[in-house]
């Protein structure tokens, strides 16, 4: 058991259900209702879905090499490229957060502190 790496895969698991759950709500729903022209809507409600998937492999990944499952293969690669995927998720929000002009940006968009917290729980399980 790698407890670092499972650690991460449960943080992914929730940010995973965060992203079903209120993203669904708070940001696909309503732009789906949105009066734009129909062909960028639907690129974005695929861009939407291509996350998810991304998320929901991920969070599985995690979990299953934090438990300790061995594919006879070096997991560390694929556990590098979570890892720094998700810190740039988070230096990317960030830095649109900063520069966004809402006031308080860093706090409303927190997600951030959800993928650093997975971030570097993944990378110290390699280390």
């Amino acid at each position: 058991m790698n407890w670092p790496i499972f650690i991460a895969g449960v943080g992914a698991v929730f940010i995973t259900l965060g992203h079903f759950a209120a993203g669904s709500k708070l940001y696909l729903k309503p732009m789906l209702q949105a009066s734009f022209d129909d062909v960028p809507k639907k690129v974005n409600h695929c861009v939407f879905h291509y996350v998810s998937a991304y998320l929901v492999l991920s969070a599985i990944f995690l979990l299953l090499i934090g438990f300790g499952y061995n594919n006879q293969a070096d997991n560390s690669w694929l556990v590098k490229f979570i890892s720094i995927n998700y810190g740039f998720f988070a230096l990317v929000q960030i830095v649109i957060a900063a520069t966004s002009g809402i006031k308080n940006a860093i706090f409303k968009m927190f997600q951030w502190t959800l993928f650093a917290f997975v971030a570097v729980f993944a990378w110290v399980g390699i280390n």
